[in-house]
């Protein structure tokens, strides 16, 4: 029998998370891509606390719990120092959360990007604070409930676009992924492996707790986003954009219906963000479709 990811299990099952926890799937898939030879920094965020109290860990490979701010800066000076020492064969990964990527982190990861440096950043995207108790990022999509968007003031404006973020400093790769589409993830988390220079890949994260569903229900609200194109997949090398399409553009509802925290919306929301979806939906496929595309910066 032939299979179409790597059999190997890095990460052991005594981690402490949530059941359901699209991020526990989406670490697991993202080692299995890397293999052992990987050293992993981890900000303050749910897989700070994931991965297992001091001194157990459930990732398999070192790892380094760093402050909020800092995944990025910590994984460019542990490349470095690897560098020195001549082990440029050892993958540096920069793991951390939407909240600590695209708020509180960005300025570390920019300067990574600018510079080069030869890690890969991947961002768990739940589109929320989870670890601190569901408080909004700027990741959390328009329409959302949050403790501190709650149900009558709901997250207003559209999440910020961190993959153009990133394409805009001519990095060699930039790519979406979704846990419901492993071959695809772990197929880009090793494309990213074998380019030098710094790469970002944002992978969707469903949280239950967060978004409100059951948690037997990850997968499917992850395909309900990519089949709606809520979040699109797709990845962006060299200036070239290739984009994963749906076989059928299913309605948004149908991706907002199985969550809580949009229970709260009336149909006229439903339809400004079902607009907003379509226009981004559309632009995207003319920059798939552009005759030339700004070429990206070497590593």
């Amino acid at each position: 029998m032939k299979f179409t990811i790597p059999e190997i299990e890095i990460m052991s099952p005594g981690h402490v998370a949530c059941q359901g926890c699209g991020a526990t799937l989406a670490f697991r898939y993202a080692l299995k891509a890397l293999g052992r030879n990987t050293i992993v920094t981890i900000p303050a965020c749910c897989w700070s606390v994931i991965d297992g109290p001091f001194p157990y860990s459930s990732a398999g490979v070192p790892v380094f719990h760093t402050a909020f701010e800092t995944a990025a800066s910590t994984a460019s000076g542990i490349k470095a120092a690897l560098e020195i020492k001549g082990m440029d064969e050892v993958s540096v990964l920069a793991w951390a959360g939407d909240g600590g990527t695209m708020d509180i982190g960005i300025q570390a990861l920019s300067g990574a990007a600018e510079r080069g440096d030869d890690i890969i950043y991947i961002c768990y995207d739940n589109e929320a604070y989870m670890n601190t108790g569901i408080q909004r990022s700027s990741s959390t999509p328009h329409g959302a409930w949050t403790t501190t968007t709650p149900a009558k003031n709901f997250k207003k404006g559209p999440k910020k676009n961190m993959i153009e973020i990133m394409a805009a400093h001519k990095i060699p790769y930039t790519a979406t992924a979704n846990i419901a589409f492993p071959e695809d993830f772990i197929a880009k988390v090793k494309k990213a492996k074998d380019i030098k220079g710094t790469k970002f890949i944002q992978v969707l994260s469903p949280c239950p707790a967060g978004w409100k569903f059951p948690s037997n229900l990850t997968i499917k609200i992850s395909r309900l986003s990519f089949e709606t194109c809520v979040f699109p997949i797709y990845e962006i090398e060299g200036g070239r954009y290739r984009v994963k399409k749906p076989a059928r553009k299913m309605p948004v509802e149908e991706y907002i219906k199985t969550q809580g925290r949009f229970r709260h919306l009336d149909k006229k929301t439903i339809n400004t963000i079902q607009d907003s979806v379509d226009r981004d939906w559309e632009a995207l496929l003319k920059k798939e479709l552009a005759p030339e595309a700004a070429p990206a910066r070497s590593g």
